[in-house]
C-alpha cells in the first residue's frame, strides 16, 4: 500500500503529504472486513481523495442515482449522490486550475527533478505523461520519432481514468499532428485538446498532446508550455546519452574477441566486466588467438584509465600483439615492440600492464612462455591444491624506452590451472582491506581443485562480487587456462 501511495504522490508532485496519506490509506484498508477491495486515489484540485471499494458486498441503493455515499467530516455526516452529465462524455475528475504562486513553482521544480532522474529514452515519455495527468489535463499522449526527422509514433498514453485509455487510443489512431513550432488546437472526439511541440536545441523531437473536457485556462497553457520545454530537454538528453552509450558499447566490443575461441587440447575461460556507467569504455582487455598449428597466444592487460584515450591504447595493444605474433616474433620481442609503440603515441600514451604468453599444446600438458609486464601475479594451481606464482614481474609498458623483456618457460601438467587477472580482482576493496591482502587470491584459487576453467573463472568472479557490498569501481578481467 505504501508503494502505491508513494508512486501516486510522486506523479502528483505531492510527496510532502506522503506520511499522512500513507497513514490514512492503511487505516481505510484495515477497516475492510473481508473479501476483495479496490483502492483509487483521486486529485480534487486543492485536495486528494482515497477511495476503498469493497468488491462483491451488495447493498441496495436507497436513492435513484448511479453513485451515492456518506461523507463524514468531524462530527458531521453528509449524504451525497452523483449524476452523470448529458452528452455521453461522462464526468471527469477535477483538474487543478493553476495560478501564480509558490505551489506551482514547486510543481515545476519537482517535475524537473523527475525528468532529470532517468536517462532512459523509453522512460521519459511515461514520466512526462504522469507528471501532467491530472494536474494539467485529464489525459496526455506523448509522440516521439525513432530517428531524427522520422515519422512520429505514440510513445506513451496516460488517462486519469484507466478504463477509458483503450477508447482514447482508438480516437487518437487517425489523429493528424501539426508540424508547426507553436502549440495548436486539436479535435479529438469532443475533447478540448492541444498539441505542444517538443523542441530542444533547434530540433523537433516529438509532440505532447493534452486533453480535458473543458476549456484550457490561459494559466494552464502557460504552465504546459514551460513544462514542454523541460520535457523536450529531458528527451534530448536521454537520446544523446543512449546514442553515446551505444557507440561506446560498439567500440568496447571491437576491442575484444568477437567470441571466446575453442582451443584443441586446452580448457580455457574468460570473464570480462566493465565497471561504471555504460557510456565509459573500460581499460581492461583479453585475447586468445592462434598463430600456427598447435600454437596459440594469449594476453590479458589493463590500460590506465577509461574512455577514448584508454580505448586507443587498448586497440593498439591488441592489434600489435596479433600482428607481430603472426609475423613470427617471440613473446618477449612482441612485448618490447609494443612498449615502443605506446611510447611513440606521445601525450596520448597510457601506461599498460600486460600478461602475454604463448601456448604450445604438447603431449601430457601445455608448454608456456610468459612475460608479465607490471601485471598482477599469474598463479598456477596444482591438482594437489598447491598454488604458486609464475612469471617474474617486469616493467610495465609505456614508461621506459630502453627496457628489455625476458620470457620465462612454464609447464602445465594434467589438471594444472593458470590464472591471470587484472587489478579489478586483486584490488577489490572492502573498507581498508583488499581482496588480495595476505594472499587472498591464492587462497581462493586453492579451493578450485578439480574444477573446470569456466568454474574457476566463475568462482573468482563471485568472490569479487561478494567481497564488498558496493559495486566495483574498476574493470575486471579473468583468464583461466587448464591443461586437461
Amino acid at each position: 500500500m505504501k508503494r502505491f501511495t508513494h508512486e501516486v504522490l510522486t506523479a502528483w508532485a505531492a510527496m510532502p503529504m506522503f506520511e499522512d496519506a500513507a497513514r490514512v490509506a492503511e487505516a481505510l484498508v484495515a477497516a475492510v472486513p473481508f473479501g476483495s477491495f479496490e483502492v483509487r486515489w483521486l486529485h480534487r484540485g486543492e485536495s486528494i481523495q482515497i477511495e476503498v471499494k469493497e468488491i462483491g458486498q451488495e447493498q441496495a441503493s436507497p436513492i435513484d442515482a448511479p453513485a451515492w455515499g456518506v461523507t463524514y467530516g468531524g462530527t458531521d455526516r453528509t449524504r451525497w449522490a452523483r449524476l452523470d452529465l448529458p452528452g455521453g462524455v461522462g464526468s471527469e475528475e477535477a483538474t487543478v486550475e493553476p495560478g501564480v504562486g509558490p505551489g506551482w513553482l514547486g510543481f515545476l521544480a519537482d517535475a524537473s527533478d523527475l525528468l532529470a532522474g532517468t536517462l532512459n529514452p523509453d522512460m521519459v515519455p511515461a514520466i512526462i505523461a504522469q507528471i501532467v495527468v491530472p494536474r494539467l489535463a485529464s489525459w496526455c499522449a506523448v509522440y516521439t520519432a525513432e530517428h531524427r526527422g522520422g515519422p512520429l509514433h505514440l510513445a506513451y498514453l496516460w488517462h486519469a481514468d484507466e478504463s477509458r485509455t483503450d477508447a482514447l487510443r482508438d480516437a487518437l489512431a487517425d489523429l493528424v499532428l501539426p508540424d508547426g513550432d507553436d502549440p495548436a488546437d486539436l479535435s479529438v472526439n469532443g475533447w478540448q485538446a492541444h498539441a505542444f511541440p517538443l523542441t530542444a536545441r533547434g530540433r523537433r523531437l516529438g509532440v505532447m498532446c493534452l486533453g480535458r473536457p473543458d476549456r484550457f485556462p490561459d494559466e494552464t497553457m502557460q504552465l504546459a508550455e514551460d513544462l514542454t520545454r523541460r520535457a523536450a530537454l529531458a528527451v534530448d538528453n536521454a537520446r544523446l546519452y543512449a546514442q553515446q552509450a551505444a557507440a561506446n558499447l560498439a567500440l568496447q566490443r571491437s576491442l575484444l574477441p568477437p567470441e571466446e575461441p575453442s582451443v584443441p587440447g586446452l580448457d580455457s575461460a574468460v570473464i570480462y566486466e566493465p565497471a561504471g556507467e555504460t557510456n565509459e569504455v573500460g581499460g581492461d582487455f583479453y585475447d586468445l588467438f592462434p598463430v600456427a598449428e598447435g600454437i596459440w597466444r594469449f594476453a590479458i592487460g589493463d590500460v590506465c584509465g577509461t574512455g577514448p584515450e584508454a580505448a586507443a591504447v587498448t586497440g593498439l595493444a591488441r592489434h600489435t600483439l596479433r600482428l607481430l605474433a603472426r609475423e613470427g616474433y617471440g613473446v618477449a620481442a612482441v612485448v618490447g615492440r609494443l612498449n615502443q609503440a605506446i611510447l611513440e603515441e606521445g601525450d596520448r600514451a597510457r601506461f599498460l600492464t600486460l600478461l602475454h604468453g604463448e601456448i604450445v599444446v604438447a603431449h601430457g600438458g601445455l608448454d608456456l612462455r610468459l612475460v608479465s609486464a607490471g601485471h598482477p601475479e599469474a598463479l598456477r594451481l596444482r591438482p594437489s591444491g598447491v598454488v604458486e606464482t609464475v612469471a617474474t614481474p617486469q616493467s610495465l609498458l609505456g614508461v621506459f624506452p630502453e627496457v628489455r623483456f625476458e620470457a620465462e618457460e612454464v609447464r602445465l601438467g594434467p589438471g594444472d590451472v593458470l590464472l591471470g587477472v587484472t587489478d579489478g580482482v586483486t584490488e577489490r576493496r572492502s573498507g581498508s582491506r583488499l581482496l588480495d591482502d595476505d594472499g587472498g587470491l591464492a587462497k581462493l584459487l586453492a579451493e578450485c581443485v578439480d574444477l573446470s576453467a569456466r568454474a574457476v573463472a566463475e568462482r573468482i568472479r563471485r568472490a569479487v562480487e561478494d567481497f564488498a557490498p558496493e559495486p566495483s569501481a574498476d574493470d575486471l578481467a579473468i583468464l583461466v587456462l587448464r591443461a586437461p
